[in-house]
């Protein structure tokens, strides 16, 4: 159930047109009595979805792209009841969904996004989303119904599942107000799209992209698309085109600027940590060569740029590989946890994949975390996050710097 939270505003009233730097006054500590207050969120994301296919149970099938979840609908049956379960968990302050809201075997409807859209209605608790690719960047797929045609020769995707199309589409139908979340009792945020840049006008473009700070913790999501390694499939399977190409830049470069300036900010004003949420499992081969994850190094070397001159602790959440895990990739033989246990030395091993490119080997960020939120398979669940600002919590499995969290299955 909704509790009432503090929430610093990071920018002064008016401040459209102004830079992202914002002003000292709006993060004096002294004003803002929340930031020693214990909170938590619900974290989920890869949901609703459909079974895989060699994961069915008997007499079900993966999804069909006709969806929503037609050969599998135990997901998006069960999400009124899992979003009920989270309205009445009484420590839940927050909700954040860091994406995919369906499959990579379902069609971009409209009719889909508004499913998804009277569902999270129900959410009581400020919810907070950062787009996933399956809705938006890889949309133009096959599997995705690019390129396809029902009986009548209508198009069956959005837009025939253009990514920009569907990336506004995406911004209309769940951030139709800038800077205030979703869910029922909503709550302020600092979005990209007012506390930009104005040297790069451009960076206007990113409701998506938003700040907002809890219990003394300076949170910042960015679009930073799964799957399709920051949007470098090729389009339809065809050569890249301009479009395409400006998109992967103009965002890139518009995140790395929010990330700038969420550190600046994190820096000057004396938060305690920083949580990062976005999609993409930058470290997560998914059984493909090494090049797929390739463009996903320059956020890395920016976020263990910015958490190595923080020095304080710094929390990475993402979705879109699906299975739980808890490790450091920022640090060489650190501890790491999955589902079943400790993680086994495959393809995957964070260790030995996208390692920054900031100094050398052995390369060490101890004060950096990252947690996989677990998706697409049932039961359905979350990760209950708290915050602490009292805490000072070793780095383990379940616990890091003022953080503690535990997966629940309601």
């Amino acid at each position: 159930m909704h509790k009432n939270l503090t929430t610093t505003v990071l920018v002064a009233a008016g401040l459209i047109g102004c830079t992202s730097t914002f002003a000292d006054s709006d993060f004096d500590k002294d004003k803002h009595p929340g930031r020693t207050q214990v909170s938590t969120l619900a974290v989920y994301g890869d949901s609703p979805y459909g079974c895989k296919t060699s994961e069915c149970p008997a007499g079900l099938s993966s999804d069909k792209p006709d969806g929503p979840n037609p050969s599998d609908p135990r997901q998006i049956e069960a999400s009124p009841e899992f979003i009920n379960a989270i309205n009445h968990d009484p420590k839940i302050d927050l909700v954040m969904h860091v994406g995919d809201i369906h499959s990579g075997s379902q069609y971009c409807t409209l009719s889909y996004n508004r499913t998804i859209a009277s569902l999270w209605s129900n959410f009581k608790d400020p919810l907070v989303y950062t787009p996933g690719d399956n809705e938006w960047t890889d949309c133009h797929k096959s599997g995705e119904g690019g390129n396809i045609q029902d009986s009548t020769g209508n198009f069956v995707n959005y837009a025939n599942g253009d990514p920009v199309a569907n990336l506004a589409l995406i911004r209309a139908m769940f951030f139709p107000k800038t800077g205030e979340t979703l869910g029922e009792h909503k709550q302020k945020v600092i979005s990209q799209a007012i506390a930009y840049d104005t040297s790069f006008p451009k960076d206007a473009e990113y409701v998506e992209n938003v700040m907002w700070e809890q219990s003394g913790v300076l949170f910042v999501t960015v679009n930073i698309p799964g799957g399709s390694n920051n949007d470098d499939d090729k389009w339809y399977g065809a050569d890249k085109t301009n479009t395409q190409i400006q998109e992967a830049a103009q965002r890139t470069a518009a995140d790395l600027r929010w990330l700038d300036a969420a550190f600046t900010k994190a820096q000057s004003q004396g938060y305690q940590a920083v949580v990062i949420a976005e999609q993409a499992d930058m470290w997560d081969l998914d059984g493909k060569a090494a090049s797929h994850i390739a463009n996903y190094q320059a956020f890395i070397d920016s976020i263990a740029a910015h958490t190595i001159a923080f020095g304080k602790p710094v929390l990475l959440i993402n979705g879109d590989s699906h299975v739980y895990r808890s490790d450091n990739p920022l640090t060489d033989n650190a501890p790491c946890f999955t589902e079943a246990g400790g993680c086994s030395d495959d393809a995957y091993d964070s260790q030995a994949q996208n390692r920054s490119n900031l100094g050398k080997p052995p390369f060490d960020v101890s004060n950096f975390h990252r947690l996989v939120v677990h998706g697409s398979t049932f039961p359905l669940e979350y990760l209950r996050l708290t915050i602490n600002p009292r805490a000072k919590n070793d780095d383990s499995d379940s616990a890091f710097g003022p953080f503690n969290w535990e997966r629940v299955q309601p």
